[in-house]
C-alpha cells in the first residue's frame, strides 16, 4: 500500500506495516522535550496520575530547555525554572540543560538539532506548538498538551491519529532575495491559519533541497500557524551530513511513494514569489513587501526559533554591513551555539557580531525573549503603539507584548532592510 513519509514513519513507531488516515494508533515515543512554561505542570500531572513512586519511561529520551521567561526578575517566572531545577536533581534527568550554566543551550527548538535529538525517521513530541521544527530532519515531531506529555512520561506512549497530507512543492532555484520565511508565508496566504489543520505538511521540490538545514527549519517550524499536526522534509545528504557531526545514533530515511495519497497538492514556481510579509495581526494575513513599503516602524528584531539561526543573522549582515539602524533592532541568537558563531562567522572579513554592535543592533542573550511576549523587563518586548518587523512566527495581538503594537512578520532579508531605513523596505532595494 502506498504511503506518505509521514504514514511511514507513524507505522514504524505503532509496530505496523501500514497505517491510513483517520486511524487511531498508539506511538512509541523516542524523544520527549518539555521547557520552563510547560515542564512544571507536566510534572505535576505525572505525580498526580502515577502516584508519588512515579518512574520515568525513559531518562535518556527526556529532554528539558529552560528557554522562554528566563532572563527576567519576575518571581514565577524564576520558580518555574527551580522546579525543573529540582526536578532534574531528584530523578537525575541527564539531559536537563540549566540556564546559567555552561550547559544552556537556549531555544529548544534549535537546540534539539544542535544536540543530537533529531534523527530521521524517529518520533518526538514536545510540549509547544513549535515542536514541528524538528520535521525538517524527515522526522515526525509535533506538540502535545501537558497532560498527554505526562502521559508519554510515565509510559513512553501516545495514542494518536494518523493525519492527511497536503503535498508543497517548490520548483526552480530561489532567488538571492527570498528565504524560506518567504515560501511559509505564501504558503500561509493561500490555505491560511487552518488550512492544514490536524494535518501533515509535506515540503519538497528543488528549492526546498537546495536549503541549509537552518532554513528548512523555518519552513517545519511555522507548519503549526496553518494548524499543521506536523511539518516534514524528506532527510538528504544535507540532512545526513548535519545529523552525523552531532550524533552517531542510527537512523532511517522515510521518503513518500510516488502515489501516496494526498489531501491536497500545492506547486509553485520559486522564481516568482516576490519578498513577502505577514501584516498584523495574523500570519496569513499576507502581502508582498512592496504593498506596505514605507510603513513607519518603532522597532525591528531579528530572533526567535523561527528567525534567530546562523542563516538568518547572515543573512540580516548582508544587508546591514556598512549602515547604521534607523530604530531599535534586536538580534537575538536562538542558542548559545549561534551566539559563538556570531563572533567568529564574517562578512567581508567582519565578524557578524561586530557588524550589527558597529550598526547599532542590541544583541541579547540566547533565550525565545520577546516572541512569547513575556514580562515586563524582556528584551524587545513590544510596547504599546510599537510597529514592529520581526523574523518570528506570530503576530497575534499582545503576541510580543502589548496588545496594542502591530507586529509585521518578515525574512531576516526584509526585516535588515526596514531596520537600515526605519520604514519596511523590500530587500531588492540593497541587493
Amino acid at each position: 500500500m502506498a504511503m506518505t513519509i509521514t504514514e511511514k514513519i507513524l507505522a514504524k513507531a505503532a509496530g505496523k506495516d501500514k497505517v491510513v488516515p483517520g486511524e487511531n494508533v498508539w506511538l512509541n515515543v523516542d524523544v520527549l522535550m518539555t521547557h520552563d512554561v510547560c515542564g512544571p505542570p507536566t510534572i505535576g500531572i505525572w505525580k498526580r496520575e502515577f502516584g508519588e513512586q512515579a518512574k520515568i519511561w525513559d531518562k535518556e529520551k527526556l529532554v528539558i530547555f529552560p528557554d522562554h521567561y528566563i532572563f527576567t526578575a519576575d518571581k514565577y517566572a524564576n520558580r518555574n525554572v527551580e522546579v525543573l531545577r529540582e526536578f532534574a536533581k531528584d530523578y537525575q534527568i541527564e539531559n536537563y540543560y540549566d540556564v546559567g550554566t555552561e550547559r544552556y543551550k537556549g531555544v529548544c527548538h534549535l537546540a534539539l538539532a544542535e544536540e543530537g535529538y533529531n534523527v530521521p525517521g524517529t518520533v518526538l513530541f514536545g510540549t509547544d506548538s513549535h515542536t514541528c521544527t524538528s520535521g525538517a530532519f524527515g522526522m515526525f515531531a509535533t506538540g502535545v498538551g501537558n497532560t498527554d506529555a505526562a502521559f508519554i512520561l510515565g509510559t513512553g506512549k501516545i495514542w494518536e491519529k494518523v493525519p492527511e497530507s497536503l503535498k508543497f512543492t517548490f520548483n526552480g532555484k530561489l532567488p538571492a532575495y527570498l528565504t524560506a520565511k518567504d515560501l511559509i508565508l505564501q504558503i500561509l496566504g493561500d490555505i491560511t491559519t487552518d488550512g492544514a489543520t490536524y494535518r501533515s505538511m509535506e515540503f519538497t521540490g528543488e528549492a526546498v533541497y537546495d536549503l541549509s538545514m537552518n532554513e528548512r527549519m523555518t519552513l517545519t517550524n511555522m507548519a503549526i500557524e496553518a494548524g499543521g499536526m506536523n511539518g516534514i522534509i524528506k532527510a538528504d545528504e544535507v540532512t545526513e551530513a548535519y545529523v552525523k557531526e552531532r550524533t552517531g545514533k542510527p537512523y532511517e530515511i522515510f521518503e513518500s511513494d510516488p502515489n501516496a495519497q494526498y489531501h491536497s497538492k500545492y506547486e509553485y514556481d520559486a522564481s516568482q514569489i516576490e519578498p513577502t510579509v505577514a501584516k498584523p495581526h495574523s500570519p496569513d494575513n499576507r502581502d508582498i513587501v512592496r504593498n506596505v513599503a514605507g510603513t513607519e516602524l518603532t522597532k525591528c528584531y531579528i530572533g526567535s526559533c523561527t528567525g534567530g539561526k546562523l542563516t538568518d543573522f547572515q543573512f540580516a549582515a548582508e544587508i546591514i554591513f556598512g549602515s547604521e539602524v534607523k530604530v531599535p533592532t534586536f538580534v537575538v541568537p536562538a542558542s548559545t551555539e549561534v551566539a559563538a558563531q556570531l563572533e567568529v562567522e564574517t562578512h567581508k572579513g567582519i565578524s557578524l557580531k561586530e557588524i550589527f554592535i558597529k550598526a547599532g543592533c542590541e544583541i541579547a542573550q540566547s533565550s525565545c525573549a520577546a516572541c512569547l511576549g513575556g514580562p515586563d523587563d524582556t528584551v524587545g518586548r513590544a510596547q504599546d503603539k510599537d510597529v514592529v518587523i520581526s523574523t518570528t512566527n506570530r503576530n497575534f495581538p499582545g503576541r510580543m507584548g502589548s496588545k496594542k503594537s502591530e507586529v509585521y512578520l518578515a525574512s531576516p532579508l526584509t526585516v535588515a532592510a526596514s531596520a537600515v531605513t526605519g520604514v519596511i523596505t523590500d530587500p531588492r532595494d540593497f541587493m
